[in-house]
């Protein structure tokens, strides 16, 4: 009986500390409460600078362990071999740990000036047409992404060069706002680039509540797919299938700016590889333009299996954060707006995720990821013109908004959209096109307080 009402008292203090933590949410319903709680039973009570980088709440103390060890390695320095801890950087690399492009879990930017070099962003590269899976065509000699940096005795693929034009509009109501145009310039290439090389500058993205994302079932990711826009409202949404390595065979991309990675892991090996130049099981060649491994020997993956499998698993079981001021009257309002303005077709608030045998913390739970994971025109301002597997130049999968509230307390800035050239959320919405231009039209002839409504729910999440 004693430790029946000791099991009671512990419930009720933690459902007070819950409630004290989202202000004011003994208000509110269950359908509300639910909205609070971004990643379901998996959200983070953390409003701080470390709201991106704390392990699922319910987890077993075995997978704590484990999330511990990859969270060490996704830190950890790479340093050329022959060495004694971390060796394997390079020939050529992009950065020398996760955490240089993945600051704090959360989202990279881009240079502020010609001067600084390229930290949290990478430059895609291909060439027309398409291979054998519908990948990009390698450029030869460079591979699909350039590496602009390289290891002593190694020469750099190419320096990169990015400047801005800045263009000013106007609302309806009269006021202005500007928005900047980046232009990519590839300079010193170690050999001569191709005349029709395409490129795609990519920024690092937050990594948190990917684990969630993974465990929703491809049914229903599908169930918003409209790619021949039966329903007539301009807004499609087509998956993206790509190449899965491990089973070789075509399967539902979910993770990177065009979902052109299907798995957590295969994406985490992907980075090890090209941004890193360090091999794997899963990427076991260099992605050098030698092609060969630093040693000269072909049979020697640079990772241990055993640490790849636990940074993979300290993304997967990186925990979402709680949102903020839900139940403020002007986020309400914000929010009526956001989906009044079908911003909601294609940023999905909620979604349901399936059985995970494997990892049961991420079964069956709500969550408020505010994207559909699919893919949609953006229009030519945000083209690339680099097909990506299914996805063509103008497509891009819609990016999580979980957290995106909190993205200046974390990084300490507020560069959003795949390259970082919007300097705010607003920007980050006024450069939406295609599938979104009604939607930017709709916020465009709103008032400047219905505007600033939809700003504060979205800093809400």
């Amino acid at each position: 009986m004693k430790q029946n009402k000791i099991a009671i008292l512990a419930g009720i203090v933690t459902v007070v500390a819950l409630l004290h933590s989202c202000r004011k949410a003994e208000l509110l319903s269950e359908t509300d409460w639910n909205e609070w709680l971004s990643g379901g039973k998996q959200t983070l009570f953390d409003e701080s600078a470390r709201a991106f980088s704390s392990m699922f709440p319910d987890m077993s103390s075995r997978n704590q362990n484990i999330h511990a060890i990859g969270d060490k390695a996704f830190s950890a320095t790479h340093v050329s071999a022959p060495a004694p801890i971390n060796p394997g950087l390079g020939p050529i690399f992009n950065n020398v740990s996760c955490s240089s492009c993945h600051i704090a879990d959360g989202r990279g930017k881009p240079p502020l000036n010609a001067a600084e070099p390229l930290s949290a962003m990478l430059i895609r590269l291909s060439i027309p047409g398409a291979g054998v899976h519908g990948e990009p065509l390698s450029v030869p000699g460079f591979g699909t992404q350039l590496q602009q940096r390289a290891i002593a005795g190694t020469v750099k693929e190419a320096d990169v060069l990015i400047t801005y034009t800045e263009h000013n509009y106007s609302f309806p109501d009269g006021a202005t706002y500007t928005l900047r145009t980046p232009v990519y310039q590839l300079n010193n290439p170690y050999i001569p680039l191709p005349s029709n090389v395409l490129l795609s500058p990519r920024m690092a993205p937050p990594v948190f509540g990917l684990g969630l994302l993974e465990a929703i079932d491809e049914s229903e990711i599908l169930s918003f797919a409209d790619e021949n826009d039966a329903n007539g409202d301009g807004i499609s949404g087509k998956p993206n299938y790509v190449w899965d390595v491990l089973s070789n065979s075509l399967k539902l991309g979910r993770f990177g700016w065009k979902a052109n990675n299907p798995t957590l892991l295969q994406q985490t090996a992907g980075a090890y590889n090209e941004d890193m130049g360090i091999t794997n099981y899963v990427f076991p060649k260099e992605s050098s333009y030698e092609q060969i491994q630093f040693d000269h020997h072909d049979d020697d993956p640079e990772l241990a299996d055993s640490v790849l499998r636990a940074v993979s698993f300290y993304v997967q079981t990186l925990a979402v954060p709680v949102r903020r001021n839900a139940s403020d009257v002007e986020v309400l309002r914000g929010k009526e707006l956001f989906t009044k303005a079908s911003c909601a077709s294609c940023h999905r608030p909620s979604m349901v995720t399936g059985v995970h045998v494997e990892l049961p913390e991420v079964s069956n739970t709500r969550i408020f990821p505010y994207t559909d994971l699919l893919l949609h025109d953006m229009g030519e301002g945000l083209a690339d013109n680099r097909p990506d597997f299914a996805a063509d130049g103008r497509e891009w999968r819609t990016p999580p908004l979980w957290g995106i509230g909190l993205t200046q307390k974390v990084n300490g800035h507020n560069f959003f959209l795949h390259d970082g050239r919007a300097r705010s959320l607003e920007e980050a919405i006024l450069w939406h096109g295609g599938e979104a231009e009604n939607a930017v039209l709709y916020y465009k002839n709103l008032s400047k307080t219905d505007r600033q409504a939809i700003l504060k729910f979205l800093q809400s999440l």
